[in-house]
């Protein structure tokens, strides 16, 4: 007879899952299925494809290795109805389990088919919290619900006293917080760029990239340099390279941006963290012994360990605190569609150019480029936010919906009117040209005189403040840009803002 039929989704490859917990070997089974649903929601990049079916291949095998009772239903198998209700219907149907065992999803959407599951199925559905974040939806929506705005910086306060990572005691390590502000240094053009470390796909992976290749090609992206950790083992490695070989200069230089370096100084593990091959705490963990040790500079140590227990636990818990509704605002009004250019690369300027380029190649671009060229841009075009969200959530190894919206809804397009981002993400040319070398080998310039030689970006970024003024002059963090807009020689003003609407006109 069997028990429980345990589910585990493909960003839930984690032997301690919570729908595992108390798992009867010789009962139970663990059910794993590839949907065509799940790829094609949004046209996903061929490398996300084949990191979640490879992953979910290996981490399959490693169960089954292990004496777990494994069914597994793959994406090109005969009868695979392509949907999680389909597949769970056919599995129940066969198995005849007494109760199904889940662990709750990262995604909205997916929570409201398992709400459904219960009925659908006449059988008892258990949903479990997802235990490897720090904090649960509920501990953020006891933190949020008394707060008008919801800044990040002080729910990550109380997750490092929570967790004790970098404290000593009830006080920040170093006397402070946050460093922030020693980690926004330009690259230095001498400054030598690690190698990093890729892994060669092996045999399951070349048969995902194959299917892949035959089944997505339309979709976006490069098959050809794949090279992400698709098992326990090689995120593990990956882990251990970045500490060892990038993190101490991480901290100075993780904002800027070099043509051709794709990677710097980075992590490279969100794909790994994100599908469950590696668990937040022990990634945080690494970076703080390698302060104790001397190894990385306190500056390093801290910015890292805040994008992972301060922006990922504060999107998660801000996602699910607002949902569904949070989707839904445009509060800049912007309905410009979206370029081609965010799909093709073809566009003369060279920093959106080398952007993308590195997404399509990779299924990944750092978060600078990510908030402060390419979000930029659409914030400053008045790109409609849905057709952005969706363009992120679909190009990107790491993008989860539950991390993908806040970030680009919130923090890039300020689309929710502030709840997130207390100013907008808005910078000009100089500031592209500040923390990085795009600028030089572009024909636009954000020094040129010459209307047709000025970098875009400039001119769009006075009509943006223009165009928003009514819903953005009182902001304090934007005193001076407005005060530098009204002071500026009316025939200069008039030139920026007429030579922003005739670039928007060509798009």
């Amino acid at each position: 007879m069997v028990g429980a039929l345990r589910l585990i989704l493909g960003d839930q490859l984690t032997r301690g899952v919570s729908c595992l917990n108390d798992i009867n070997l010789k009962k139970d089974y663990v059910f794993m299925v590839e949907v065509h649903d799940e790829t094609v929601y949004v046209k996903h990049h061929k490398q996300k494809i084949v990191l979640l079916l490879s992953a979910m291949r290996h981490f399959a095998e490693d169960l089954k290795q292990e004496g777990l009772n494994v069914t597994s239903v793959r994406l090109e198998d005969k009868g695979n109805t392509g949907s999680f209700t389909g597949e769970l219907y056919r599995a129940i149907k066969k198995l005849k389990p007494s109760k199904l065992i889940v662990t709750e999803p990262g995604e909205y959407r997916v929570r409201k088919m398992m709400d459904s599951w219960q009925d659908e199925f006449n059988l008892p559905v258990e949903i479990r919290g997802d235990d490897r974040f720090f904090a649960t939806p509920a501990e953020f929506s006891e933190w949020a619900q008394p707060r008008k705005e919801l800044r990040m910086e002080f729910f990550y306060r109380e997750m490092r006293k929570k967790s004790g990572l970098l404290m000593k005691g009830k006080d920040p390590e170093g006397g402070q917080w946050n460093f922030d502000a020693e980690n926004r240094k330009a690259l230095s053009p001498k400054e030598k760029i690690p190698e990093r470390l890729r892994f060669a796909p092996d045999a399951i992976t070349k048969e995902v990239m194959d299917l892949v290749a035959r089944r997505f090609a339309d979709h976006p992206g490069s098959l050809a340099s794949f090279g992400w950790p698709v098992t326990r083992k090689a995120a593990l490695k990956a882990l251990d390279h970045f500490i060892s070989f990038c993190l101490p200069r991480f901290g100075d230089v993780q904002d800027a941006m070099k043509g051709g370096e794709p990677f710097l100084f980075h992590a490279l593990l969100s794909p790994a963290l994100n599908c469950g091959l590696l668990l937040p705490l022990e990634i945080c963990r690494a970076a703080e012994r390698a302060y104790h040790q001397g190894h990385a500079p306190l500056n390093a140590v801290e910015g890292f360990i805040r994008q992972i227990l301060g922006w990922r636990e504060y999107v998660r818990g801000l996602y699910w605190h607002v949902m569904p509704d949070y989707a839904r605002s445009n509060a800049l009004e912007a309905t410009r569609p979206l370029p081609e250019f965010y799909w093709t690369g073809d566009t003369d300027m060279n920093c959106l150019k080398h952007c993308v380029k590195d997404t399509m190649d990779n299924a990944y671009a750092h978060h600078i480029q990510r908030l402060m060229v390419l979000g930029n841009f659409a914030l400053l075009a008045g790109i409609r936010p849905s057709e952005v969200e969706d363009w992120f959530l679909a190009v990107y190894a790491d993008a989860y919906e539950w991390v993908e919206l806040p970030n680009v809804h919130g923090m890039a397009l300020y689309a929710d009117g502030g709840l997130l981002a207390s100013k907008p993400y808005a910078a000009s040319g100089a500031y592209i040209d500040r923390m990085s070398d795009y600028c030089a080998s572009c024909r636009f310039s954000p020094k040129a005189k010459e209307a047709e030689k000025l970098c875009p970006f400039t001119p769009l970024y006075w009509a943006f403040l223009e165009r928003n003024r009514k819903r953005l002059a009182k902001n304090s963090r934007l005193f001076m840009p407005y005060r530098s807009l009204d002071s500026m020689a009316e025939p200069i003003r008039k030139r920026h803002l007429a030579t922003a609407e005739a670039f928007l006109s060509s798009l």
